[in-house]
């Protein structure tokens, strides 16, 4: 079975893939529908990510691929919306550009609106289904 996952930098030497922290976990999302894997980088993206590309992989190869790195796996069915946590960790392990990056931070006031911003976003997602 594919499954599509988000990676940044598909295919290159810095290749990357999102995963969201669960306590002290790493979680890959493993998206059945490649649409709502593109509508979740969309998300990511609104909260000023670099837009990850949604890439069809086996699930076989990504439970692998999680049981040797320790990360926790999630599936997406398909149609469940899913929306990214509005807080973000303090400082991500990986960088688009393979330099060190400074961690992120978010104020109230960018936060509520990153709220408002996703919540316009999620209309109109929505509006599309």
């Amino acid at each position: 079975m594919i499954v599509y996952v988000l990676l940044y930098n598909s295919g290159t030497s810095n290749e990357g893939i999102h995963t969201l922290q669960i306590g002290d976990r790493d979680c890959v999302l493993m998206f059945e529908s490649e649409d709502d894997a593109v509508r979740y980088a969309l998300l990511l993206e609104a909260q000023d990510f670099p837009l990850p590309s949604a890439e069809g992989i086996e699930i076989e190869e990504i439970e692998d691929f999680c049981a040797s790195a320790g990360y926790d796996y999630k599936f997406i069915s398909d149609g469940m919306l899913e929306v990214p946590p509005e807080n973000n960790v303090e400082h991500m392990d990986w960088d688009i550009d393979g330099t060190p990056q400074a961690p992120i931070t978010e104020n109230s006031s960018e936060a509520e609106m990153s709220a408002f911003e996703l919540e316009r976003i999620r209309r109109q997602l929505e509006g599309l289904l």
